[in-house]
């Protein structure tokens, strides 16, 4: 296969590939120790990219999960801290459609946001992955995605974007 056949399969898997409930993790397919990318939905509209991975080397064996099983169980977890994807997720589809109960209950210390959060992700998002050789092959494909190279376009919650300088930088999506 050549590159440009890799890359195609690959974006075509994350975009069109077999597709996993988070409400249904853990999920025996995701390999313990592996960089990759992975593409999250919800029904058919693309709401994030992310690349996991960064610190695995051929060299480097680990009998702790790390890389995409990492990631996709902390996103599954929905806990906000030390997660930029739940943060998003809480920001964007959590805490605009709070009713004046819940912020009553939230302030009480009744309900919790990642609680919440957490329970979103399961009952509406879910994803799709593909494996990649190296961690550098993962930030590459990641950002390729950003830019809105999929059918589906960018994501919503961090699409690239290109700052006045002329650099790069994800962002959340706005609406309106």
């Amino acid at each position: 296969m050549t590159d440009t056949e890799e890359l195609q399969f690959q974006l075509d898997a994350l975009e069109t590939g077999p597709i996993r409930r988070f409400a249904e993790w853990p999920d025996p397919s995701v390999p313990k120790v592996a960089a990759g990318v992975y593409t999250i939905w919800d029904a058919e509209h693309f709401v994030y990219v992310g690349m996991a991975g960064r610190a695995i080397t051929s060299e480097r064996t680990s009998s702790k999960p790390t890389g995409l099983w990492d990631r996709l169980r902390s996103h599954a977890e929905g806990r906000r801290s030390g997660n930029q994807f739940c943060v998003y997720v809480c920001d964007r589809f959590i805490v605009p459609n709070l009713t004046p109960d819940e912020q009553a209950r939230i302030g009480a210390g009744i309900l919790s946001l990642d609680h919440l959060t957490r329970r979103y992700i399961h009952d509406r998002l879910a994803y799709r992955y593909v494996i990649t050789a190296t961690p550098g092959e993962a930030r590459s494909l990641e950002r390729l995605v950003q830019s809105g190279t999929l059918q589906a376009g960018a994501p919503f919650l961090n699409p690239l974007r290109t700052t006045e300088s002329g650099h790069t930088d994800s962002e959340p999506g706005r609406v309106g």
